[in-house]
């Protein structure tokens, strides 16, 4: 294991983390380690992983020097959202594409002890993280358009904000997408699939405190100038 790793609360023993590449301690509550994604078309894909003890997972895409996509959320990829930036074919089952290198073999990351935390964090039912974030399920809009559903992930600040720009645009489009580059000839998610919109107790659920914040300080902000947020600035200082 890398040296340090005792000030990381020992997440992880020497054992559990042995031959993986690139394995080292950031800060006090998260490890880091070179991971990738491989798609049959662009080939690998590598960033470096982010495991954070409260079960959090975040990936910094370095696929290529200067990548857009890294530089624009520094470590805000959630696994699924690399992913699919990867280009990965069979997207949407991340725990089996994203891979680390141990003793110099391409291992999935379910095979690995890496993510412990995270599926102690689903099995609790919590819908609060030790940092204190509310679980925002996905949200769909439509295309004023084409009239398709596009999906929105709310897991960070930024694409909490994202949505609320585009859900308060009377004239929001496929085009204006914010980190997938789509149009209206791209097909609409199947309804069997607009089913799960990642709620931390239930896959399919319709919505429950878990899963529906009605606002906090990660989906309301101060700078807007609209009737919601607003109010939500208001109260919060009262």
């Amino acid at each position: 294991m890398a040296n340090g790793v005792n000030n990381v609360s020992a997440m992880f023993t020497d054992e559990e983390v042995k031959d993986i590449s690139g394995f080292k301690c950031g800060s006090e509550d998260h490890v880091e380690v070179t991971c990738g994604c491989t798609s049959h078309r662009y080939g690998d894909a590598v960033g470096t992983l982010r495991v954070f003890v409260n079960g959090d997972l975040e990936i910094s895409c370095e696929c290529t020097p200067g990548c857009d996509e890294g530089i624009r959320t520094l470590y805000k990829l959630s696994p699924a959202a690399f992913e699919k930036h990867s280009g990965r074919e069979t997207s949407r089952k991340w725990k089996n594409n994203i891979w680390v290198i141990v003793d110099g073999e391409k291992v999935a990351l379910f095979k690995t002890a890496l993510l412990k935390y995270y599926n102690k964090a689903l099995s609790s039912g919590s819908n609060r993280s030790q940092a204190g974030r509310v679980c925002h399920r996905d949200e769909f809009l439509r295309c004023t358009k084409c009239n398709k559903h596009r999906r929105f992930r709310l897991r960070t600040k930024e694409e909490c904000r994202s949505y609320h720009d585009a859900f308060i645009d009377a004239n929001w489009s496929c085009s204006e997408m914010p980190y997938d580059k789509i149009t209206c000839d791209d097909d609409e998610e199947r309804a069997s699939r607009r089913v799960y919109r990642g709620c931390v107790r239930s896959p399919t659920c319709k919505g429950c405190t878990s899963c529906v914040c009605f606002g906090c300080a990660t989906c309301r902000f101060s700078d807007c100038s609209c009737q919601t947020c607003n109010d939500f600035t208001i109260n919060s200082k009262a």
